[in-house]
């Protein structure tokens, strides 16, 4: 995903991040999103640790307090996380994405529903891993999507999943005969690869939308073409319409809304 905002994540930040302790449960973990909009409740999925504990920390550090929306599109998403928007570093123009990141935490259970919680983060020319941003999330708004719009995002998920498992299966093989001083020709680099790939799609065959999913994007709406590509981590319990409005705002040609809209505290709550 694209994104026009852009900061530097100094080193001292992304130690404290790292340092700060988490609390985790066996009850869902519910995280109210003050905004000057109107409250945003959302729950964290037990089944994405990693973002899930990432995403506690920064709260219980207010990290998010005083940060903006950013990029707004009407029918797709609302997306904020970006310091830069806090701290106004405008004159920095370093991406924002690339300093501070975390594992995929990808599962098919989980997906780009209307108000879905997901990470943003680089595109995979640069970012073959799929790496999530540390600190940059977005909310799906979507709209609803047809039988035909699904079986044609099925075949572009397919398409796009070969082609990026492909590239990091080309680097990891090439990478691996080097470390081991024993670099290979291009051709068996090639040859390898693709076995491995093959193995991999034999074992957990193609994407496709499961009867939930499918009934959630037609009657509910979604950005369907990003499941399996970004990491969805929890999802809006109350509040949807505080989504609709935001995501509803005018905005300019960078997608940022004319009328900030802001964070003005995240915290931890219960039912």
């Amino acid at each position: 995903m694209n994104t026009a905002a852009r900061y530097f994540l100094a080193l001292p930040i992304i130690l404290l991040l790292i340092s700060c302790n988490a609390t985790g449960g066996d009850k869902d973990t519910l995280v109210l999103i003050k905004t000057t909009s109107g409250d945003i409740k959302i729950k964290l999925y037990d089944n994405t640790p990693i973002h899930r504990d990432n995403f506690i920390k920064l709260v219980n550090m207010g990290f998010y307090e005083g940060i903006s929306f950013h990029r707004v599109i009407k029918d797709f998403m609302i997306q904020a996380g970006d310091p830069a928007t806090r701290t106004g570093l405008t004159k920095v123009q370093l991406d924002t994405l690339d300093r501070y990141t975390i594992p995929a935490e990808f599962r098919r259970e989980y997906f780009h529903k209307k108000g879905a919680l997901a990470a943003a983060r680089e595109g995979n020319e640069v970012n073959p891993e799929m790496r999530s941003s540390g600190t940059q999330f977005y909310i799906v708004q979507g709209k609803k999507q047809s039988e035909a719009d699904l079986k044609a995002t099925e075949e572009r998920i397919n398409s796009n999943t070969k082609q990026a498992l492909f590239s990091r299966l080309i680097k990891e093989t090439a990478d691996s005969a080097r470390l081991s001083g024993k670099p290979l020709p291009e051709s068996q680099i090639q040859e390898i690869a693709s076995m491995k790939m093959f193995e991999y799609l034999t074992s957990k065959g193609e994407f496709k939308f499961s009867p939930e999913q499918i009934s959630a994007y037609i009657n509910s709406g979604g950005v369907p073409r990003l499941d399996g590509t970004y990491t969805v981590f929890g999802e809006v319990t109350e509040g949807i319409e505080i989504v609709d409005m935001i995501a509803a705002t005018p905005t300019n040609n960078a997608d940022k809304p004319l009328n900030d809209i802001k964070i003005v505290k995240m915290k931890l709550v219960s039912k």
